[in-house]
């Protein structure tokens, strides 16, 4: 087959940048006999380091990245997306695979098409998602039409699988289902010498202990219950108990809560002991994992929880939100917590910051669980899907 594929979230950060750079690469391994043919802006193409006698790049000059321009309250140009659509007309392909709607540009008619939908977060929480009223319209707009043009739907879990059927209405009978997995780099550091190297840079002493939390800082993320809890169960505590904000702090394109965050931070009296470290890249990342006592994850939805699974790859526990696909991926792995239950979240935390040998058992339970994840058997699922719908 000739498949083409929507590339210019390959540059995003976040978790569509993920998934769409592991996915894909892991596809073009799994079918050497397939044609993929890549299409990206200036920004994405940069970046873009995919090679193979199957792989062929398109680079579309655009006067803004949609990795940018997607964002929560931004401005994609009409004029754009059409230099997308035109591009892709130019290819003769079978089908087009958009790994997220998120960066989802129309498509010529009649080209047959599997589009990505990891969750319906937006649709559940609106306002905690998208920050305008414009922001939100420009939202339906584009899922109705990634709806109308896809043959196949995708997304990341059973979990959401439901969500969507339920909340989009889009039979489950035209949903499929592409796990994700922790990429290569994160596993258990072999040295504690490089964990204390690694949160030593953030000015953490020798014999600290700590927590992390890693992704976006945006409402429905519940960062505001997290340092709640964190204040709360060091006052318990005979020793300092650290607070990792690992993320992007000035340059997120999505709908942020920072300032609510740090407003509260100051009321509890915290600063010193919850560290905003910025961007961490993944080398340094799984380091600070390793020595963690957890990993916090307890928002409104997640549709798959990647920065969960990618610490319980490192072997740290985790207290992640029931509403998602966590309890059964990492079951027995940690703590899950309702969401927006800050009793729950303190009750976990205090847990596995007091009782070692359940943190310890339920850490190699994390382990054992996030290694039985692995991107081929997704990019399988995504090859079946592409061929599915190729052929209708």
């Amino acid at each position: 087959m000739r498949i083409g594929v929507d590339a210019t979230c390959w540059a995003n950060a976040r978790g569509y940048g993920r998934f769409t750079r592991e996915l894909c690469t892991t596809m073009v391994e799994r079918a050497p006999d397939d044609r993929f043919v890549f299409f990206a802006d200036e920004r994405a193409a940069a970046c873009f380091e995919l090679r193979g006698p199957n792989v062929e790049l398109v680079t579309v000059p655009l006067g803004a990245s949609p990795t940018e321009a997607a964002s929560a309250d931004g401005n994609r140009s009409p004029f754009d997306m059409l230099k997308l659509t035109r591009a892709v007309s130019k290819h003769s392909l079978d089908v087009f695979f958009s790994p997220s709607v998120y960066t989802y540009f129309p498509l010529p008619p009649g080209l047959r098409a599997v589009v990505t939908i990891h969750d319906a977060i937006a649709e559940r929480f609106p306002h905690l998602t998208l920050p305008s009223t414009r922001a939100r319209l420009f939202w339906k707009a584009k899922v109705k039409l990634a709806l109308l043009q896809a043959r196949t739907v995708l997304t990341v879990s059973e979990f959401s699988k439901r969500d969507i059927a339920r909340v989009l209405g889009v039979p489950e009978a035209r949903i499929r289902v592409s796990v994700e997995a922790p990429a290569e780099v994160y596993r258990p550091s072999a040295s504690p010498a490089d964990i204390r190297r690694a949160v030593a840079k953030f000015g953490l002493p020798e014999n600290a202990r700590w927590l992390t939390y890693v992704g976006g800082f945006n409402p429905h993320k519940h960062v505001d219950l997290i340092v709640q809890a964190h204040a709360a169960v060091s006052k318990r505590s005979t020793t300092p108990l650290y607070l990792l904000l690992v993320g992007t702090i000035d340059k997120d394109v999505f709908h942020g809560d920072q300032a609510r965050i740090r407003a509260t931070i100051r009321e509890l009296g915290t600063e010193s002991t919850v560290i905003w470290t910025g961007f961490v890249a993944d080398d340094e990342l799984r380091h600070l994992h390793s020595g963690a006592l957890a990993l916090l994850l307890p928002s409104a939805c997640e549709g798959f929880g990647l920065p969960a699974v990618e610490a319980a790859a490192c072997g740290a526990p985790v207290i992640a939100t029931r509403e998602s696909p966590l309890p059964e991926l990492l079951e027995g792995g940690g703590v899950f917590v309702n969401p927006g239950k800050l009793d729950e979240l303190v009750e976990a935390l205090a847990l596995l910051a007091t009782d070692e040998p359940t943190r310890e058992r339920m850490a190699a339970k994390a382990l054992e669980r996030a290694r039985a994840l692995d991107w081929p058997r997704g990019a399988d699922a995504a090859l079946a899907a592409l061929r599915e719908a190729a052929r209708r």
